[in-house]
């Protein structure tokens, strides 16, 4: 995969994000996902940060396994959202799917739940998995 520049993909534009969580860590300097890795990679610094944050753990857990899934080329807010909702919470599972049955178990999640968007297209699935397999990693769960 190429490294490309990209702009910073911002937290508030998650969806399914509760904007007072998005104003507290603005306070503490951390408006974007790149931020919310470096600044929640590991179990330790995200303890860390929801005591002088006062934003709950588990909050800043899904922030920063939603941060880690928008890394991927094309996985932004609402796909970011979508494979976070149906299980798969980070790059490492993206990365152990095989293309059509993720495709397929995404599918059927969107169909079951009313989930507010459109499952990918087989072209988007294997893209992604297969740059999924190529991204180090980089959070600490």
């Amino acid at each position: 995969m190429k490294e490309k520049k990209r702009n910073p993909f911002k937290l508030q534009e998650f969806r399914g994000i509760n904007p007072e969580i998005v104003e507290k860590l603005k306070a503490f300097q951390i408006r974007t996902a790149d931020q919310m890795l470096t600044a929640g990679k590991t179990k330790e610094s995200r303890s860390e940060l929801a005591q002088k944050t006062g934003v709950a753990e588990s909050d800043l857990l899904e922030l920063v396994k939603l941060s880690d899934l928008s890394r991927l080329p094309g996985v932004k807010g609402i796909r970011a959202r979508l494979y976070y909702d149906a299980g798969i919470d980070c790059v490492e599972k993206m990365a152990s799917w095989e293309p059509e049955a993720l495709r397929l178990m995404v599918s059927k999640f969107v169909e079951q739940t009313d989930f507010d968007g459109i499952p990918p297209l087989p072209k988007e699935v294997r893209s992604t998995v297969e740059n999924a397999q190529k991204l180090p990693s980089v959070v600490q769960f």
